[in-house]
């Protein structure tokens, strides 16, 4: 009986390293002291295979940046005045220094953003839609990394139950196609950022432009 006992805290020890550990919120410390106005947003760095992610990406990242209480400036702007400098290719914007951008445009903080993924994946009658994006906010003025994170969305659709298997089959089959045929990455990249940029465990900061809800009486 003693060798049982002595197995306990053992067991003990690793149900308690199988339990699933709740998301901790990233540190913001450092952008809270950073305290930026206006961000500016670079075109993503693209290893997909679709070359149109960086544009559909760009179209959905402005909106919760500005919702959350800061300046954007224009993406297709900084995108013109760059190729401007003799700069097109986003991986050269990336390598530049932060205060190449705060000189330029007179930002306060940078957001670069890679798409690992951007595909459709169509397997036995199903497809899924995956997205994923690594962001990561500088400080224009130091080049210090004021928040980063990863972030990976998906998207499977069917065609629901109607209690006849071989209609079932069918729908499924026609929803997956629609789903191949035109991705739903728009819907996804849009929920992705809202998610990052003002979800629980990721949210930046609020910004100085963050409108305040009249009191209700």
């Amino acid at each position: 009986m003693r060798w049982i006992k002595s197995l306990c805290p053992l067991l003990l020890l690793i149900l308690s390293g199988c339990a699933t550990q709740p998301p901790t919120a990233l540190d913001t410390s450092a952008f809270q002291a950073e305290a930026p106005r206006s961000i500016l947003v670079l075109p993503p760095v693209n290893h997909s295979v679709d070359v149109d992610a960086p544009g559909y990406f760009l179209s959905t990242i402005s909106r919760p940046l500005a919702e959350r209480g800061y300046y954007v400036f224009p993406v297709n702007t900084v995108k013109m005045i760059m190729e401007g400098e003799g700069i097109s290719e986003p991986a050269e914007m990336h390598a530049l220094p932060t205060q190449h951008y705060q000189a330029l445009f007179g930002a306060d903080a940078v957001l670069y953003v890679t798409i690992n993924k951007w595909d459709s994946q169509y397997v036995l009658l199903s497809t899924t839609t995956i997205v994923e994006f690594e962001y990561k906010i500088l400080s224009a003025h130091t080049g210090e990394v004021l928040w980063q994170t990863v972030k990976q969305m998906t998207y499977s659709p069917n065609g629901g139950s109607t209690g006849d298997p071989l209609a079932d089959l069918m729908a499924s089959a026609i929803t997956a196609a629609i789903e191949r045929a035109a991705p739903n990455y728009i819907p996804l990249t849009q929920q992705a950022n809202n998610d990052v940029i003002s979800g629980p465990y990721t949210a930046i900061p609020t910004g100085p432009y963050k409108p305040v809800k009249a009191a209700k009486n």
